[in-house]
């Protein structure tokens, strides 16, 4: 599948219906989620920033290496990648770039946020959102760099949890007449809320399903019926493979083996087979 195929594989399923988007915070992840089967892969921002550079979700990675960690991905998997673009990682001109040098590096879109730089993680207090006409001249800058159309882009709104529900539909329409593909309302507090937001916006609209934040936990097929297109879980695989690699650490400390853990490992045949090695001959499938 070429890269534009991804793109537009991506736009393919969310006229189909909804799409489930686990997130990963590195290739080899994305290579289990295209293995049990799910149609497309939702690349943190907040899991790349923990997981490579041991950091919180606040803005610290640059492009450049949002660029080469989510290329890694995108590259590993025949199945449509989006990536966490943050803020787009400055003015205009900033976004612009951002957008061609992920296309270039083979993610189907991307969403970018209104909050102001340095940037949150959006189920956190103390958030800013940039002046709505700011926002917009990053979304058109979007729209303009890219080179295949169906890229897509999706305007995140942190809105929410410093203006209001309303002001997040407010604004979500008018990022819509800009030239947005879709909408991320980040942080709604209430299954009426996204009932209501799937009501108020008419647009294929993507829900954040993380653990621990300001959203209730809703199933895929509620959020499908609230008229969803997409459901990320960003980090679901991040923290399970973190709490059971602590509890492991725990127990090596104590035991000073990991003979009780054996069971509970990914082989090496299953590691080669997942990244489609076969040391007998020496050979490598390579990319996707």
């Amino acid at each position: 599948m070429t890269k534009k195929g991804k793109a537009a594989r991506l736009r393919e399923l969310i006229a189909e219906g909804c799409v489930m988007l686990p997130g990963v915070p590195n290739a080899a992840t994305a290579r289990l989620v295209e293995r049990a089967g799910f149609d497309a892969v939702y690349i943190s921002g907040a899991g790349m920033a923990n997981s490579t550079a041991g950091v919180p979700d606040i803005g610290l990675l640059s492009m450049t290496e949002v660029v080469r960690l989510a290329g890694y991905v995108g590259n590993s998997v025949a199945i449509p990648a989006i990536v966490d673009a943050d803020t787009g990682f400055g003015g205009a001109e900033n976004v612009a770039r951002t957008i061609c040098e992920l296309e270039k590096a083979g993610l189907a879109g991307c969403h970018i946020e209104d909050q102001e730089f340095p940037k949150r993680c959006g189920h956190l207090a103390g958030k800013s959102v940039l002046e709505v006409d700011e926002m917009a001249g990053r979304i058109k800058a979007a729209v303009s760099a890219r080179r295949d159309e169906d890229f897509m882009i999706i305007a995140r709104t942190d809105a929410r949890a410093v203006e209001g529900f309303d002001r997040a539909v407010e604004r979500s329409r008018h990022y819509l007449k800009t030239g947005a593909d879709a909408i991320f309302p980040e942080a709604l507090q209430s299954a009426d809320e996204f009932k209501a937001f799937g009501r108020e916006v008419k647009a294929p609209l993507l829900a954040n399903m993380t653990e621990f934040g300001k959203s209730p936990l809703l199933s895929f097929e509620e959020l499908a019926g609230f008229g969803y297109k997409m459901v990320i879980f960003p980090q679901s695989a991040f923290r399970v493979s973190m709490k059971a690699s602590e509890e492991f650490l725990r127990d090596l400390k104590r035991e000073g083996t990991q003979s009780g853990w054996i069971e509970k490992m990914q082989t090496r045949d299953q590691l080669y087979q997942l990244l489609g090695y076969d040391p007998a001959a020496e050979s490598w499938e390579g990319g996707c």
